[in-house]
């Protein structure tokens, strides 16, 4: 999962972005409206966490465009501003969920989830499962045919991403985008490394290999034997 966080506050942005990326989500982060916008409306992001106000280009006029372009990325946004019109207006203007400072990472992080939730086709919203395999993204938990697989944080947060895309076939630079904090470097072979650890511990014992590789296009996970 990818998140873009748009705050300017030098303080509580480090602190979002540090609870974000603890938490297993991919995050960028924008400083100013304008570069906010940008990545909004160039970038695939699964929600984004805009601050209200902004220097060049403000949260509510930054949401405004960028839907106006078409982007229909679930936005949260975050104002220190209490008022009830405040939150009618930054829910009209397009976005999904308003949070008021100060709030409690806590209380973000459920709200960012879900928002994905809601955003996703998978269902249950706590767990998914592919054939024999099975993710509980509560617990952090994998098993395949009722054995338990071990996973490292970034081999849960990809094999979350398969699983997400079951069937299709996923290109290296679409991983890189949404399980990494770093645009596509081609020179770069941290996916396949990865992606070769995680067949390892999915494969291992089966006979249904279940994540493969489609030579010149990228991985797929297998939703059928």
């Amino acid at each position: 999962m990818r998140l873009l966080l748009i705050e300017d506050d030098k303080t509580l942005a480090p602190f979002i972005m540090k609870g974000l990326k603890e938490a297993g989500y991919a995050t960028d982060c924008a400083e100013d409206g304008e570069i906010g916008l940008h990545l909004l409306q160039t970038e695939p992001y699964d929600v984004a966490i805009v601050d209200i106000m902004l220097p060049k280009m403000d949260g509510l006029s930054l949401v405004g465009a960028a839907r106006k372009h078409g982007v229909k990325t679930p936005v949260i946004f975050l104002s220190a501003k209490r008022e009830t019109e405040n939150r009618i207006q930054g829910l009209q203007i397009g976005g999904d969920d308003y949070m008021v400072k100060p709030f409690v990472f806590a209380e973000l992080l459920a709200r960012v989830q879900a928002q994905i939730r809601r955003s996703s086709d998978a269902a249950p919203a706590m767990s998914l499962t592919v054939g024999d395999l099975e993710m509980d993204l509560s617990k952090y938990s994998v098993t395949r045919d009722g054995r338990t697989i071990d996973l490292k944080p970034r081999e849960f947060q990809l094999l979350e991403y398969l699983m997400r895309n079951a069937g299709r076939v996923v290109s290296k630079t679409m991983i890189m985008q949404h399980v990494w904090d770093y645009d596509f470097d081609p020179e770069t072979n941290v996916v396949e490394v990865c992606v070769s650890r995680l067949r390892s511990q999915l494969n291992q014992g089966f006979d249904h290999k279940i994540l493969r590789t489609v030579r010149g296009f990228g991985y797929v996970l297998d939703t059928e034997e």
